[in-house]
């Protein structure tokens, strides 16, 4: 078995997951999105900001870029869901890209994330398992605070399934995927 291949498919899933949680965020209106409500985060801009900010500081990191604290400079970069969804899908194709070029070395490789007064070093699989718990701890809060407004919470811990991949098919078409492509292994066409 390809061992990057669970890495690969966590990586869709991610994008899918936040594709998902963001469509249904644009639904809102900006009294909604910006409304206090219970969580880590005071409100869904804040929790989905923090996701994306976290995103970028460690996707730089892994692309071997040196961004480290300057990523959180501003805590909330994106004040609109649309801006929000733009810049995170624009992460999300980042991170598929640095997945998608992983072997079982590249897994094992050290990368180098820049802390500000001191640089951590770290391998690729466990950096990447980090990054993906993260992403669901918090957009399971925004998941949390979603359902407490106007607009139903998208269903987010289902994963890629061919028996459902005809109701899928709208939202991979938006991403530009396709289900092979998720469960493909290295060298394999399908």
């Amino acid at each position: 078995m390809d061992a990057a291949l669970p890495y690969r498919a966590m990586a869709y899933n991610n994008g899918w997951a936040n594709h998902r949680l963001l469509t249904a965020c644009a639904k809102l209106s900006e009294t909604e999105f910006t409304a206090p409500r219970t969580g880590f985060f005071p409100s869904l801009r804040a929790t989905l900001n923090h996701i994306l900010i976290i995103d970028r500081f460690y996707v730089d990191a892994m692309e071997g870029g040196t961004l480290g604290p300057a990523a959180w400079a501003d805590r909330e970069p994106c004040a609109a869901v649309a801006a929000l969804q733009d810049a995170q899908a624009d992460v999300d194709r980042r991170l598929l890209a640095i997945v998608a070029s992983l072997d079982e070395a590249g897994l094992g490789r050290t990368v180098s994330v820049y802390r500000g007064t001191h640089t951590q070093h770290e391998r690729m699989d466990r950096l990447l398992l980090h990054l993906f718990q993260h992403q669901i701890h918090h957009r399971g809060q925004a998941h949390a605070m979603l359902s407490g407004t106007t607009v139903a919470p998208p269903q987010l811990d289902e994963f890629f399934s061919v028996s459902e991949a005809p109701l899928r098919a709208g939202e991979f078409e938006a991403l530009g995927w396709m289900e092979a492509t998720v469960w493909a292994e290295q060298g394999d066409n399908g």
